[in-house]
């Protein structure tokens, strides 16, 4: 004997009750369409864009194209770690140029991708010629797209110094840059960098300067477009996708900031041994009441507390635990006398309380307590005292910070917790018009395509999903159907079995519809495909008793839908 497909859609009609074998057989065919026309859809190809290298000119524009080889070069150096530590890193880390594997929105569109996890990456490229920046507008943009995420990593771009000892197979974490500009995230850090070099002009030396309130970085797995521009008037913009995310001044949005103050306070000036600066004192002629009196306890015996009628003062508050038993193998000669643990007295629980009682106590209306004189001004206060300002030794003023130094190379010095990192389309230039250009060549024409194949592998989302069992048509959803009605049942059942075939009798009578398939099939399987009359007989019986239990369970179905009506008439009643 078989099974298939169709006997298991027929045994889930007749368990639906009311709907028939070919209703049953109808589903099962419109499922089969569905699906074929839904594994049709999901194999379709998105129609992607395909990539065309750019005919834009800038002083070092990066698409990774097939001689990117010859300009990008890895690191071999040590990563240094300071004088304080022993530890040394490699640069191990992989790099390869090659097609996004996730989410790809553009035919033939290659980037520099960071192949290893957990591991420190460094690469650059020199640019032509050396970029400077001076009175001009400074334009950085690329491309980052974090294929598998980023819990712990940077994904930012340093802009190096122009020297002599720009050498490419020592470039680390010590080589000098003029700025670092990118997303760059780990735990609750989240942050897009924008640091730059600033040259004090005294000394010559070095400092790194901040943006205070850096935006947060978008850590999503389709392409972000990061794009930094400053302007010769030391306001500079970061946009993300194209819009502007933070905006600014050089001279107010750094730490520490790129002048230092014109004045600061005397090291050596101390603070005069005279110098009041306490605000308020005690009244020196205050004296204290001759009727205070600082011995009166806060708290005295209430006189005018009576015992509460119900008080009983017989009853102990704790009484042996009269469900306490002696345990079996309690041994009175080694273990002692038996006593059973004490509970708290249930009788004390319904009145006022038991025991012995005595007056409360009450807050004393006498009490003042220890007496200390009303704080005045101080007559002879002079204020906070602070060192006197003198003029700042070290003061300069840069009134353009925008001047970087010249920039003779690009790199990437990071380390990712996460391989996939993909870079792209990198713009270093003067023009905002061609950096924006370049981005609806590009990126523009790609993020809407990874958009859409994100959105189409997230979970479908039912729409008009029923928001009851009762809603549910087994016509519409055979499977969910009868698990919904089962559940429905065994948790009605479990309290009362009555009630459960009353509102759902679908689940009673399909029960009873199988038994009696079951019963047939086995008198079949025992007589060889033939049962004897006897047991035809008995399996006619069964099947008419269940067709009278589903007959009755319609009808209690129908008296328990008028009941559960007639409550909520009377719930909307009683709200009114």
């Amino acid at each position: 004997m078989r099974f298939n497909v169709a006997a298991a859609a027929a045994s889930a009609a007749l368990l639906a009750g009311g709907v028939s074998a070919d209703d049953a057989q109808k589903v099962l065919k419109d499922e089969s369409s569905s699906t074929a026309a839904e594994a049709a859809t999901s194999v379709s190809p998105v129609e992607l864009p395909t990539f065309t290298p750019t005919k834009l000119k800038a002083p070092f524009l990066e698409q990774f194209t097939d001689d990117w080889d010859a300009r990008w070069k890895p690191s071999h150096a040590k990563k240094e770690t300071g004088p304080d530590t022993e530890e040394e890193w490699a640069y191990v880390g992989e790099w390869s140029v090659e097609e996004p594997v996730v989410y790809k929105g553009m035919e033939g569109d290659k980037g520099l991708v960071v192949k290893n996890a957990a591991a420190h990456h460094a690469i650059s490229a020199k640019f032509p010629n050396k970029i400077d920046p001076k009175g001009k507008d400074l334009v950085v943009q690329y491309e980052v797209k974090l294929q598998n995420g980023l819990e712990c990593g940077g994904a930012y771009l340093k802009l190096l110094r122009e020297n002599k000892a720009l050498h490419q197979d020592e470039f680390s974490n010590t080589t000098p840059y003029v700025i670092m500009f990118g997303p760059d995230k780990c735990g609750h850090t989240n942050k897009v960098h924008f640091i730059f070099n600033h040259k004090n002009p005294k000394t010559g030396e070095y400092e790194e300067k901040h943006l205070s309130s850096p935006p947060s970085a978008k850590i999503v797995k389709t392409t972000e477009l990061y794009t930094l521009i400053v302007h010769p008037n030391n306001t500079y913009l970061i946009q993300q996708d194209g819009e502007t995310v933070k905006e600014g001044s050089l001279l107010e949005d750094f730490v520490p900031s790129v002048n230092p103050e014109a004045e600061i306070e005397d090291p050596n000036d101390t603070k005069p041994e005279d110098w009041v600066d306490q605000a308020r004192i005690a009244d020196p002629d205050a004296k204290k009441p001759e009727d205070w009196d600082e011995d009166a306890p806060y708290e005295i015996v209430d006189e005018e507390a009576t015992m509460p009628e119900d008080w009983l003062v017989d009853e102990p508050q704790t009484i042996p635990d009269p469900e306490a038993q002696k345990p079996e193998d309690w041994d009175d000669e080694e273990d002692g006398d038996w006593i059973a643990p004490t509970v708290p007295n249930p009788k004390c629980f319904e009145v006022s309380g038991c025991g012995p009682w005595t007056k409360p106590m009450k807050q004393n209306p006498d009490y003042k307590g220890i007496w200390s004189a009303p704080l005045i001004d101080n007559p002879a206060y002079k204020g906070p005292w602070a060192p006197r300002k003198i003029a700042n030794p070290d003061y300069y003023e840069d009134k353009t910070p925008a001047n970087f130094e010249p920039m003779g190379a690009i790199g990437f010095e990071i380390w990712t917790m996460q391989n996939n990192i993909l870079f792209d389309n990198i713009y270093i230039g003067h023009s905002v018009e061609d950096a924006k250009a370049l981005a609806d060549e590009t990126f523009f024409k790609k993020h809407p395509v990874e958009e859409k194949l994100e959105e189409a592998e997230k979970p479908k989302v039912e729409e008009n999903k029923p928001s009851s069992p009762n809603d549910l048509k087994f016509t519409e959803d055979p499977v969910t159907y009868i698990k919904e009605k089962v559940d429905l049942f065994v948790t009605i059942a479990k309290k009362d079995p009555v009630e459960a075939i009353k509102f759902v009798p679908e689940v009673a009578g399909g029960a009873a519809a199988l038994l009696v398939t079951f019963i047939a099939i086995l008198a079949s399987l025992v007589s060889g495909g033939s049962a004897p009359a006897p047991v035809k007989k008995a399996a006619k019986d069964v099947k008419e008793k269940a067709k009278d239990a589903k007959d009755k369970a319609a009808e209690a179905v129908a008296t328990g839908a008028e009941k559960a009506k007639e409550a909520t008439k009377r719930n909307t009643r009683s709200q009114s």
